[in-house]
């Protein structure tokens, strides 16, 4: 199967499920939606899994690592290295998205999709896994041309869809979320986010995991400079990938793309996981439909992202570390979501009398 046949065969939400979940949600015995963005998340959940029993039960987070050669404008707090030695930990089962996950009841799948180095390592943890499907050592600096070549944009959407369609398949998930591992990821994420949203590259550049002013500066500059030597297509979302984009960022849009395929939920990250659902969404806006955003990152262009597809955050916690630590974090709100529109009776079912008018 090739990309352009995985987006023809992706179809929209049931509306008549989501239909039959409002009315539902409409009877619950509580004020009118009186759950707020629970009754919204159990209704969405519904008319993603064709069904007024859905289940969110079984799940995984995927973790993409790449590496990017932008660092070499010294973009990023942390040395390169740093990737493929986080890659190590989480593989080890030791990090915050493992910690978070466990508590989550979730599995974490571990994909090199780019790093410069190679990672030896096995996990210890039987719901911990590790693949290697690196498209190439790290991207090009794309200050100076293209971060990839078209072929290799695709390849790596190729490789996040092949890698979750395997464990949707394998483990019959029900629920995925999109993480990262990536020194210096936050740019290109920046960037594709400014071609996106037609906002200033300022107005979308953060702090990332934690530079200092100059760097800031330094920062919108380098993604500035990127733009104007590459001319990135925005109705063209290979285009974007390939010119200012991260190879881990591909794979993502390729998991979210798996996910809408199989018609199963995807939570989204952070600014990182944002850029690749941006990239998904603009190969195939029906994809969108099966998009949770899981949390508000404080990077300030994260939120114009979420705004350009419709999305809104289901929390705020203030995280700012990746990972697919938001989203994980956001599992706990979608299952209450499912089990508000589920398990809570109607008036009819409860034998409770409805308000007088």
């Amino acid at each position: 199967m090739n990309l352009q046949e995985i987006i023809k065969a992706i179809k929209p939400t049931d509306k008549e499920i989501y239909k039959q979940a409002q009315e539902r949600t409409s009877n619950l015995i509580m004020p009118p939606r009186a759950l707020g963005r629970l009754n919204d998340i159990g209704e969405k959940i519904c008319a993603i899994q064709g069904t007024m029993k859905p289940k969110v039960d079984s799940r995984m987070v995927f973790v993409m690592a790449g590496d990017h050669g932008i660092v070499e404008e010294k973009v990023a707090a942390f040395p390169q290295e740093v990737t493929g030695q986080m890659m190590g930990a989480f593989i080890a089962g030791l990090a915050s998205i493992n910690v978070l996950s466990r508590q989550a009841k979730s599995k974490v799948l571990v994909a090199d999709i780019g790093a410069v180095c190679d990672v030896a390592a096995a996990p210890s943890d039987p719901d911990n896994f590790y693949i290697v499907r690196k498209v190439r050592k790290g991207t090009a600096n794309f200050t100076k041309g293209p971060a990839m070549s078209l072929a290799e944009a695709e390849k790596c959407i190729m490789a996040g869809f092949e890698i979750a369609d395997e464990m949707i398949k394998r483990f019959k998930l029900n629920l995925i979320a999109t993480g990262d591992m990536g020194i210096g990821n936050t740019t290109p994420s920046s960037a594709i986010g400014a071609v996106y949203t037609g906002l200033s590259v300022e107005a979308m550049t953060g702090y990332g995991s934690g530079i200092d002013n100059s760097a800031f500066k330094r920062k919108v500059d380098t993604i500035a400079k990127g733009l104007e030597v590459n001319k990135p297509d925005r109705n063209d979302p290979l285009d974007v990938l390939s010119k200012v984009g991260g190879l881990e960022i591909g794979a993502i849009a390729g998991v979210i793309l798996a996910g809408a395929y199989h018609k199963i939920p995807v939570l989204i990250d952070g600014i990182i996981s944002t850029a690749g659902a941006l990239i998904a969404y603009g190969l195939c806006p029906v994809a969108g439909e099966y998009m949770v955003s899981g949390h508000k990152s404080v990077e300030q262009g994260h939120i114009k992202m979420l705004e350009h597809m419709g999305l809104e955050p289901l929390v705020d916690l203030g995280l700012r570390l990746g990972e697919g630590t938001g989203a994980v974090m956001a599992m706990h709100s979608v299952e209450a979501g499912v089990r508000v529109i589920t398990e809570i009776s109607t008036f009819a079912e409860a034998g409770v009398a409805t308000k007088e008018m």
